[in-house]
């Protein structure tokens, strides 16, 4: 009879903040050196706990939006929730310098690395891109220009595109990462770029920009954006158990 494995909880520890960037109105990055550095796989998450004074504690997970690549610190990227209990600490108080208790990374479903190869479609709602950026930038750091990756990614409006300059920069090299944007509150300022919420058409055109049928569909986003881009992917074709989803909120 096999004895069932154990595996051990990941322990908290301190980190500190070492950067802090804003990346929208209301999206800010968090650079942070823990005191034990650990390897981690583009996708995966990293929880956050907070303690008050009075001893109540609150903790969040956030996707890793920093590349494998870089071990010695990693970043994540905090949306803020006006009716959130870790969030508003970290846009309203936070500074370099802070020191915070982190726990990772965790997951081990929602993750990619070079060598699982591609073609790849990386869809991402708000926030929801952090783990795909992370993936991006995996590819890009790593030289790996053999894998193919489209991501689209939706966002109410232009000046709400997390990572924006970042991205346009990446999809100017011509190296086979595309980007595509969904803007749904204002018109697309692109040529190729959608000013509606994304769609089984979009999700078909997006697939067809790839040189063949993906590997691998990853999206990231609030459960109606992942339910209806999942729907669109396998409409398209895509079998059901190559896309995965990570959602949040409800």
């Amino acid at each position: 009879m096999t004895e069932p494995v154990t595996i051990p909880a990941r322990p908290w520890q301190t980190a500190t903040i070492t950067e802090i960037t804003v990346r929208t109105s209301r999206v800010k990055s968090f650079r942070m050196k823990p005191e034990q550095p650990f390897m981690f796989t583009a996708g995966q998450h990293a929880e956050v706990r907070l303690t008050a004074p009075d001893g109540y504690r609150a903790q969040r997970s956030y996707s890793i939006s920093s590349p494998p690549e870089q071990m010695e610190s990693f970043e994540l990227t905090i949306e803020r929730l006006d009716d959130g209990e870790v969030s508003p600490y970290f846009h309203d108080v936070a500074m370099v310098g802070d020191a915070v208790e982190v726990r990772g990374p965790l997951g081990g479903y929602f993750i990619w690395s070079v060598a699982a190869g591609g073609p790849l479609l990386l869809v991402g709602g708000g926030s929801g891109v952090a783990p795909l950026v992370s993936m991006v930038r995996h590819r890009m750091l790593s030289r790996a220009l053999w894998v193919p990756i489209v991501l689209l990614f939706s966002a109410r409006m232009w000046d709400e595109v997390i990572f924006r300059e970042e991205l346009f920069d990446y999809a100017a090299m011509n190296n086979g990462f595309q980007l595509v944007l969904a803007i749904t509150r204002e018109g697309a300022r692109r040529e190729g770029d959608y000013s509606r919420r994304i769609d089984g058409p979009i999700m078909s055109n997006a697939l067809a920009m790839l040189p063949g049928p993906p590997s691998q569909v990853f999206v990231c986003g609030a459960n109606a954006f992942c339910d209806t881009a999942a729907t669109g992917a396998m409409m398209a074709g895509v079998p059901a158990g190559m896309i995965r989803t990570e959602r949040y909120g409800v």
